[in-house]
Parts: C-alpha cells; sequence; structure tokens
C-alpha cells in the first residue's frame, strides 16, 4: 500500500494552502493558534467565506453543489486549514445532517434545506442525547406523535453543542414503542424558533457555555420535515454517524496543537529537560501513527478496495491523543496554568498572577478534552465495537 501522495495531490495540497493564506483572516488564525475563545461571529463569519467559495461542503459531491473531490482531497484540504489556524467547521449543517438530507430526504428537503447549508448562513444543531440516554441512545424517550400533519414534539435533549446559536435542529424522537427500541425512532428537522422550544445553557468547568439543554414542549413541527420514512430514524442516524469516519481521528488539529505544545514548553523553558521532550516524542510518535491509520484509510478508498472500518479505534486514539497534548501543556506552564477568567484574558491582561497569553488558556483546554473520550461513544463502548466486528 502507497501513502506517498502523488504530484498532483502535492500540487492540489499547494493550491489549498495558497487559497487558505489568502482567504483567512489574521485575527480569527490567532484565535486558534492560541486557543482563544471564538464567538458565533468567528466562525460564521469563516464558514461564509468558505461557502461562497463552494468549500463548507467540501465532502459533498457535484450534484449538490460540492466540489466532489475524492477522500485524499478531502483530507488534504482539512490538515491545511487546520495548520493554518482556521476554525475546525462547525459539522452539524455541512457534515452530519447534509449527507442524511442526500441520501434518504425528497428533493423538495434537499432544495429547501441544502443551499442554506451550503452557504454557512444556517445554523444546525444535534439532537441526540438526552439525560438518559447517552451511549445508549436507542433508549431515548423525545416522543413526537402525528396529529394530522403535524408532528406534536415533548421531550428534552442534552448537550447540544452550540445550541444557543442553534436556527434548526435535526432530532431523534420516538414515533413507536412497538417492537425493538431501534425500530420505533424517527428523524426530524425542527425550526429552533417554533413555540414550546427553551434552551438553557450549561456553564461548564473552564467557565464556558458550549453545550445546552433544549426543552419541547407541545412543539408542533410540520409532517414535511420528517427525513424518510417514520420508524426508520435509526438507519439515517447511524449513516450520518459513519460519514466522514476518518475526520473523527481529528488527526490535523493533533498536528497543529502538538506545535503549539512545543511552543509553549520553549517558552516555559523545559524543551531542554529530557523527560519532559521524551514525552513530547511519544506523542508525536503517536500523532504520525495515527495519521498513517488515517492514511491507509483513504488509500484503500480512492484505490477502490474495502475500506478499513475501523471508526471506533480512530475515535479511541484521536481522543487520547487529544487529552495527552492537554495535559503537557499544562505540565509546561505548571503553577501558571490556572483557571481560565474570561475577563482577565479577553482584557489582555498578562501580569504575573496568570502568566503569559498562552497559559491562560490552558487550564479550560485540558478541563474541554476531559469529555472526548465520553461523547460519540464512550471509549469503552467502542472498544467492545473493535473487538466485535475487526477482531472477530
Amino acid at each position: 500500500m502507497d501513502l506517498a501522495f502523488t504530484a498532483e495531490e502535492q500540487q492540489f495540497r499547494d493550491d489549498m494552502r495558497a487559497w487558505v493564506a489568502a482567504n483567512l483572516p489574521p485575527e480569527i488564525a490567532h484565535k486558534v493558534h492560541n486557543a482563544l475563545q471564538l464567538g458565533r461571529d468567528d466562525m460564521q463569519r469563516w464558514a461564509r467565506i468558505l461557502g461562497k467559495k463552494g468549500w463548507l461542503g467540501h465532502g459533498w459531491p457535484k450534484e449538490f453543489g460540492g466540489p466532489g473531490w475524492n477522500s485524499v482531497q478531502k483530507h488534504l484540504f482539512e490538515e491545511e486549514c487546520a495548520l493554518a489556524g482556521a476554525p475546525r467547521v462547525v459539522p452539524f449543517g455541512p457534515v452530519m445532517v447534509a449527507p442524511v438530507i442526500m441520501a434518504f430526504g425528497n428533493a423538495e428537503q434537499q432544495q429547501r434545506f441544502l443551499p442554506g447549508i451550503a452557504s454557512g448562513e444556517v445554523w444546525w444543531s444535534q439532537g441526540y442525547s438526552e439525560p438518559g440516554s447517552g451511549s445508549d441512545l436507542a433508549s431515548l424517550q423525545t416522543r413526537a406523535e402525528r396529529r394530522g400533519d403535524r408532528y406534536i414534539v415533548n421531550g428534552q435533549k442534552t448537550w447540544t453543542t452550540l445550541g444557543q446559536y442553534g436556527e434548526w435542529i435535526f432530532c431523534l424522537v420516538r414515533t413507536s414503542n412497538e417492537g425493538k427500541p431501534q425500530t420505533g425512532i424517527s428523524f426530524l428537522l425542527i425550526d429552533m424558533k417554533s413555540p414550546g422550544i427553551t434552551v438553557r445553557p450549561i456553564r461548564l468547568l473552564d467557565g464556558s457555555v458550549e453545550v445546552n439543554e433544549v426543552f419541547f414542549d407541545d412543539v408542533a413541527v410540520p409532517a414535511t420535515n420528517l427525513i424518510g420514512e417514520e420508524n426508520k430514524g435509526w438507519t439515517y442516524a447511524k449513516h450520518l454517524l459513519s460519514h466522514e469516519r476518518t475526520n473523527i481521528a481529528d488527526v490535523n488539529r493533533a498536528k497543529r496543537e502538538l506545535e503549539r505544545l512545543k511552543r509553549i514548553a520553549k517558552a516555559e523553558g523545559v524543551y531542554t529537560d529530557r523527560r519532559f521532550r521524551d514525552e513530547i516524542a511519544k506523542l508525536e510518535v503517536d500523532v504520525i501513527a495515527l495519521e498513517m491509520l488515517v492514511l491507509r484509510v483513504l488509500a484503500a478508498e480512492t484505490s477502490g478496495k474495502q475500506s478499513l472500518d475501523i471508526a471506533g479505534l480512530l475515535k479511541i486514539r484521536g481522543s487520547e491523543i487529544q487529552q495527552r497534548y492537554s495535559e503537557l501543556m499544562m505540565l509546561a506552564a505548571g503553577p501558571y496554568a490556572l483557571p481560565l477568567i474570561h475577563e482577565a484574558m479577553e482584557a489582555g491582561w498578562q501580569g504575573d498572577a496568570v502568566g503569559a497569553l498562552h497559559c491562560a488558556p490552558l487550564a479550560a483546554s485540558y478541563l474541554n478534552t476531559r469529555k472526548t473520550t465520553i461523547y460519540g461513544g464512550s471509549n469503552e463502548v467502542q472498544r467492545n465495537i473493535v473487538a466485535q466486528f475487526v477482531l472477530g
């Protein structure tokens, strides 16, 4: 298996690098490289820049307005964006719900929803997890009852990432209690401006509001917003979760954060410590190994061979690497890795109490990455899946 990029692929990389350098706002790149807080305007601004070029949906086929890139081209584009300091594309619209609408939505739904996603104008949220249904998603209880040409939705979703900005939300809802739990779930698109929807922020340990609770109280949803068939939502959800399976490894961000770790270690005077550099070296080896695994998947896809079904393994390794580089950054900063004080950092204060600016976000990043081994299916569940389907 040849993991080297061809001359054409290298040229594609060079073209992408030049385009990103010319179009990525430097103030946004500065925030990303230094882990400073990105606001809605920052994320939406970059999304619209990509949308204007037709690249927000860079994984979309040409018939739906995408560039029609192959898996290697998509990987190279994502890598150049990450290394340049571009914000990670908020995935709920272009990466998650759009492929479901393309595959299972009707023509009217595709014409109605896809343009707003492709342009970056409409912000989508995901309504999957519930207070009692996380890794065991099939046990969800949010109910959608069909009444004429509408569904009446009641229930609660939780851990809704950036739901405070959401304009639309795609939800798994229970439409039947007959048979296995998976067979009674439907996939519904809901306007978050609908009467009866309440979004309640969840303040995290780092002081930020990244996730939310979303309550549905007799929310009327047109039946035309049902994707595909009633009670087939579990099938559509599996399609969503399997889409862009190499992206879950987040190897491109890991490469960028590895360089940030080295900068912090040098700034804090610990890069010359042999034991600390050993830890950086071990992390770098694991990042390279993860990248090789991703490239093996891409090579199989582009050659037409059976792609390696290792989404669970990619998720395990990728999430563990995220936690490790955040831990090493904390160790490098030592006592200056204090919990983030938003007001102080936003004011540009760099007094002795918080150390240099690069130290200010470290505690927030560390606390935030504790979740990576839980969301998207906990790593314990992923190991069971790997054992069952990969090892046999």
